[in-house]
Parts: C-alpha cells; sequence; structure tokens
C-alpha cells in the first residue's frame, strides 16, 4: 500500500500545460513541478514560454518551452514530436490554453464566438486526440481540462458578460465527462477543474470595474489566489486520483453553493 506521499509524487512524468506561461496555466505548472514532474509549455508567444521554463527549472526539472498554436492540428502534432524528442513520453496534458470576448448575447460579433470555441473547445479536443494517441500506447494518462464556473451555471450580467466563454466552457464540462468514459478502457483518466474568479492579467480591469459584483457571488469573499489551483492540479495528475475520472470540480471560495 502506497503513502500518501508516494502517491503524490510526479518524480519522472512528464505534463504539458497549454497557456502555461502565465496567469493560471504558470500556477499550476509550479505545482506540478514543485511535485517533481518535467513540463512541456506552449503558448504561441515563445519567449514568455522560454522565460516560464527557465523559472521552473530553478525548482530542480527539466521544462521544454514549445511556440505552438494550440488551435492548429499540425502544431499541435509538432509539439508532440519535440516532447517525445526531448522526454520520450507523456504522462499529463493540462487543458488550459482559453480566452474570452464580453459582449451582450445581442451584439456578441460571430468572428469572436468563433475564435472563443476555437481555443477553449476545439483545442483541447486537438490536444486530447493528438496526445492521447501515445497515452493509449502507454496504456496510461491523465488529461485535466480547465473549464470554469461559467461553464456549469448562468451568470450575473452585471459581473460577468461572455455567452461564448459560458457556453463554451460548458461545452469543455461535458466533453471531458464523454471522453472520460471513452477511455476509461485505456487506463487514462479525464478530469475538469472548474476556477471561480481568480485575477489575473487578462481580467484585471474586469475586476477593478466589477469588483463589488464579483465579489458578492463568492462566499468567501475574496478571488482566487496564486497557490489556490496548485493542490487540485498535482491530485489529478498524481496516482493519487486513479480512481477517479469524469470529475468536475470547481474552485471557487464557494461560488456554486450559493
Amino acid at each position: 500500500m502506497a503513502t500518501v506521499k508516494e502517491l503524490l509524487n510526479l518524480e519522472g512524468r512528464v505534463s504539458v500545460v497549454t497557456g502555461g506561461a502565465t496567469g493560471l496555466g504558470f500556477q499550476m505548472a509550479t505545482g506540478l513541478a514543485e511535485a517533481g514532474s518535467n513540463l512541456v509549455i506552449c503558448s504561441r508567444k515563445l519567449a514568455n514560454c522560454e522565460e516560464a521554463a527557465h523559472r521552473l527549472e530553478k525548482l530542480g526539472v527539466t521544462a521544454l518551452a514549445v511556440s505552438c498554436d494550440v488551435t492548429k492540428a499540425d502544431q499541435v502534432e509538432a509539439m508532440k514530436e519535440a516532447m517525445l524528442g526531448k522526454f520520450g513520453r507523456v504522462d499529463v496534458l493540462v487543458n488550459n490554453a482559453g480566452r474570452a470576448w464580453a459582449a451582450p448575447p445581442e451584439e456578441m460579433p460571430l468572428e469572436r464566438w468563433q475564435q472563443v470555441f476555437d481555443l477553449n473547445i476545439t483545442a483541447p479536443f486537438i490536444c486530447s486526440q493528438v496526445l492521447g494517441r501515445e497515452m493509449i500506447k502507454a496504456k496510461r494518462g491523465r488529461i485535466i481540462n480547465i473549464a470554469s464556473v461559467a461553464g456549469v451555471v448562468g451568470r450575473n450580467p452585471a459581473a460577468y458578460n461572455s455567452i461564448a466563454y459560458g457556453a463554451s466552457k460548458g461545452a469543455l464540462v461535458n466533453f471531458t465527462r464523454d471522453l472520460a468514459v471513452k477511455w476509461a478502457r485505456h487506463n487514462i483518466q479525464v478530469n475538469c477543474i472548474c476556477p471561480g474568479f481568480f485575477v489575473t492579467p487578462l481580467n484585471a480591469k474586469l475586476f477593478e470595474r466589477n469588483r463589488e459584483n464579483i465579489l458578492r457571488e463568492i462566499p468567501l469573499a475574496r478571488t482566487g489566489g496564486p497557490d489556490d489551483l496548485k493542490g487540485i492540479a498535482v491530485l489529478l495528475a498524481s496516482d493519487a486520483s486513479s480512481f477517479i475520472t469524469g470529475a468536475v470540480i470547481p474552485v471557487d471560495g464557494g461560488a456554486l453553493a450559493w
């Protein structure tokens, strides 16, 4: 019987974090590195990935920076080849890259709707398919999709007004459940984290404009902090979650408990 420390140990594992150079992606990548996992950090901006990889390697792991537009299948394939060339394996995929576009439903531009869906749901499918083929060969793997509480319930437009974001994250929630069922026979666990409001460079202005409305919807009366996603990411990446699949886990300060 394994100890808790052994179950949570990620030494020797290889984790891919899309959009892992900044924000919530970097927070989770840091947690995975602190548990011993080597990292592949990919986003469109190579310089950001290289800076993140350098910071992660100070934690004693190896990190590979890759420029990759995860909405493009050929670029995801190239990322996979770079990863296999460096590490020879993949154990964990964190589908974190995402975007939003704020507008009332009646004013949402179709082009922006499509861009949000391309990154928030089509890209996780592409990455899961490409890297999942390697996991199927290995008969093991972990896929962690980063959705949102906005993908579970409707949101007050006074605080949040992005129907494309909520709809695409809702699609990601059910993608998680269905893929978990489809790939359970391959010993691949697929789970979903639904963060509540975390202040990042992308939404800092929104938070300042709507601080009161946003905090009113959070029972803990604060936004997510710099360590609040580390633990759940490590749990779902590790052997401690070997009997958890198809789960949708909120990390939201109680927002969904109202």
